[in-house]
């Protein structure tokens, strides 16, 4: 089991000219490498650009976890709002095939 972390590919607001548009994107990656050390999860692959969203792949854990992982994601500093997760596997040809969740969880 793959989950995709879909996040709009949108520049963070207020940056100074001529900053790196995406600063989140290197907080993710920091924030799923950590987890990854931690043995939580395993980063599937390496994000990437995917028209205008960006996804990173979390596996190595069961679906909830996963989901839970992607919903914390949403939640750190900079992401921009609207992100979704996919519950995929290994074998899809393509980004986005499985079940969508919209993010982040709701509170329980």
């Amino acid at each position: 089991m793959v989950v995709e972390i879909h996040v709009p590919l949108l520049p963070t607001p207020g940056l100074p000219d001529g900053s790196y548009p995406f600063p989140w994107i290197e907080e993710v990656e920091d924030f799923l490498s950590d987890l990854e050390d931690q043995g939580d999860v395993e980063v599937f692959d390496e994000g990437e650009e995917d028209g205008d969203v960006y996804v990173f792949f979390v596996t190595g854990a069961g679906e909830g976890d996963l989901l839970v992982v992607a919903s914390r994601v949403t939640t750190l500093p900079g992401v921009p709002e609207g992100a979704v997760a996919v519950v995929s596997n290994d074998e899809a040809k393509e980004f986005g095939l499985g079940r969508r969740v919209a993010l982040p969880l709701p509170a329980l």
